[in-house]
């Protein structure tokens, strides 16, 4: 009977190293998983935007397309800088059509973002876009593109509610 109870014991010892040995396993997949992330190079941190890292570019808008098939897909302005053409991405176009801002061939504007990666490319990612006294917010503070809803007061939402 004491052969039997060491037998039983033995059991519940070995289930007990198996489930120790798999949270183990697990734990070090997490942490092995979170070194790759933080282990990033520079231009994949790019793929983020930060405030931090912002600027501003001034030119002549060239070409203005609503929704072009250029990624990231959605409203760009060619804008003739300085050193040259830098293709932007706007995002939503219907925010500017919110702001009542329109981009026409031979307008200044100056256009506060940066630069993000896309694959081997980079495209710059507009935040504000000015023309003029008049500046619409094209993305918020964390680079989300806005859309015409999210550029509405309290008041103008609570008042669509009553719509329904």
């Amino acid at each position: 009977m004491g052969h039997l109870h060491v037998g039983r014991d033995m059991k519940a010892l070995i289930r007990s190293c198996s489930g120790t040995l798999g949270l183990l396993i697990t734990l070090a997949f997490c942490i092995s998983a979170n070194a790759q992330q933080t282990a990033q190079p520079e231009a994949q941190r790019l793929h983020a935007y930060d405030m931090n890292r912002e600027s501003f570019l001034l030119g002549t808008v060239v070409k203005f397309e609503s929704s072009s098939s250029t990624p990231p897909i959605g409203a760009h302005v060619i804008l003739q800088t300085p050193s040259g053409q830098v293709d932007v991405h706007l995002g939503n176009a219907k925010v500017l059509q919110a702001g009542h801002l329109e981009l026409n061939p031979g307008d200044n504007v100056r256009i506060v973002g940066e630069p993000l990666a896309l694959g081997d490319s980079t495209y710059f990612a507009a935040r504000i876009v000015q023309k003029g006294a008049q500046a619409v917010a094209m993305r918020n503070a964390k680079g989300y593109v806005l859309t015409p809803a999210s550029t509405l007061t309290p008041d103008h939402k609570q008042a669509l509610r009553g719509v329904r």
